[in-house]
């Protein structure tokens, strides 16, 4: 890939997990970011332990050669009203403007099971009515308006147990939204996940990509999350997701794709991991030498 037009990142979830905290609670906001910086990353997203104070939180992160990537935003657009989702956008918004980044997250979280410790993720996944994508799509349409008047970019993140799963789904949903107000995040890891064709999704949707989360995951684990009827949470005290380089994908067709669509931007290592279980230090080594080594970056 070329060099110039990419900037790697880590998500701060392998060291702490923001829906189980118990998950990494013994490490601290400061090990989290030495060790990014450390394992050669540029930068990162942000986790529950990071600073609010921006001021302190980039000083921090200067210290360390770090900037902020994105941001999450859980919107519930189809069950708030419209007036407080736009009220906590444009404040996130805000704190990313100061932080010096250029997307914004978002995940509609309205029915989702995601955060449901007993809920079977493949089993009880909520399916949007035609006046649901209506209301989803306009308010999208909405957000991603108001973050291009500040200065970001909405990127919306496709995720298991939510209302935009599939590559249906995904398909759907870029088709009802403004390709100048509304682009993807695209995640391997969640599409390969519940078995749809990532490939086919990122070679459809190249030139809207404008954010990249690189997540592997671990087959027979996702095998077990299905066949016992494990909620997502669970799968990730499984083990279901890992880094680039440790699980089944192959990510040198979507570096591929990605170069041939000039992509540039972040790219960011996202795996939610039991940290006693998988040291975030040596999995983040592993994903950078992975990723040096395939795409030449």
């Amino acid at each position: 890939m070329k060099r110039d037009n990419i900037k790697l990142g880590i998500a701060p979830i392998a060291w702490t997990n923001d829906d189980m905290p118990d998950l990494g609670s013994e490490n601290t906001f400061e090990q989290c970011v030495s060790e990014m910086a450390l394992a050669g990353f540029e930068g990162c997203e942000v986790g529950n332990k990071y600073p609010k104070d921006t001021r302190v939180l980039k000083a921090a992160l200067d210290m360390r050669g770090l900037q902020i990537a994105n941001q999450w935003f859980s919107s519930f657009v189809l069950t708030k009203p419209m007036e407080e989702v736009e009220r906590d956008f444009i404040r996130q918004c805000k704190f990313l403007k100061a932080m010096g980044a250029q997307r914004i997250g978002a995940s509609e979280q309205s029915h989702s099971i995601q955060g449901q410790m007993d809920t079977p993720v493949f089993d009880c996944k909520y399916v949007m009515n035609s006046a649901e994508w209506d209301r989803f799509a306009k308010s999208m349409n909405r957000l991603g308006e108001i973050a291009n008047s500040m200065g970001i970019s909405l990127v919306y993140h496709h995720h298991m147990g939510t209302v935009v799963q599939t590559a249906e789904e995904i398909d759907r949903m870029m088709e009802m939204t403004d390709r100048d107000k509304f682009s993807l995040l695209f995640d391997s890891g969640h599409l390969a996940y519940c078995n749809q064709d990532y490939l086919a999704v990122i070679a459809k949707y190249a030139d809207r990509v404008k954010h990249v989360h690189l997540k592997d995951i671990r087959p027979q684990v996702v095998e077990k999350v299905k066949s016992q009827k494990l909620s997502f949470l669970q799968g990730v005290r499984e083990g279901a997701f890992t880094v680039p380089g440790d699980g089944c994908i192959d990510f040198a067709p979507i570096f591929d794709i990605l170069d041939r669509a000039d992509y540039k931007g972040w790219m960011i290592v996202e795996a939610e991991q039991d940290p006693a279980k998988a040291n975030p230090l040596e999995y983040a080594l592993k994903a950078r030498q992975y990723i040096r080594k395939v795409a030449n970056i």
